[in-house]
């Protein structure tokens, strides 16, 4: 199974970006999927998380209202609606499955998450 993230790009301060990651394999509606970015110098760190059939989301505090994670099943393909985007947003962008997660389940700690994309870049110019 691979998970292929694309979508990244330069935005003006304001602006909006939608990221995207393909996965390949049959039991993409199983894996809670997450997205997690790293800016130069700084940790990763978690910023959205959905559970298999989509019904539950969770969002780091720093991008509630701005973000929206969704996911198509029959597409193997889950999504990061980026609104509103700050300087601070700037960074990596990576998608990443819990293949191993329970219905219902969406975690926030990297640790659980056992498969990764490449990454795509965010920049935001102020």
């Amino acid at each position: 199974v691979q998970l292929q993230a694309s979508g990244g790009g330069l935005v003006q301060a304001g602006g909006s970006l939608r990221l995207s990651c393909a996965a390949s394999g049959h039991t993409f509606s199983r894996y809670v999927m997450g997205w997690f970015r790293q800016a130069p110098g700084k940790e990763r760190e978690f910023v959205a998380a959905i559970s298999w059939g989509g019904t539950r989301k969770h969002y780091a505090d720093s991008v509630k209202g701005r973000f929206t994670i969704s996911r198509d099943n029959a597409e193997k393909t889950v999504y990061l609606q980026m609104n509103s985007l700050k300087s601070e947003d700037t960074a990596v962008y990576y998608c990443a499955a819990d293949t191993a997660a329970v219905s219902g389940a969406v975690y926030f700690r990297d640790y659980r998450y056992d498969l990764w994309g490449q990454g795509t870049q965010v920049t935001v110019s102020s």
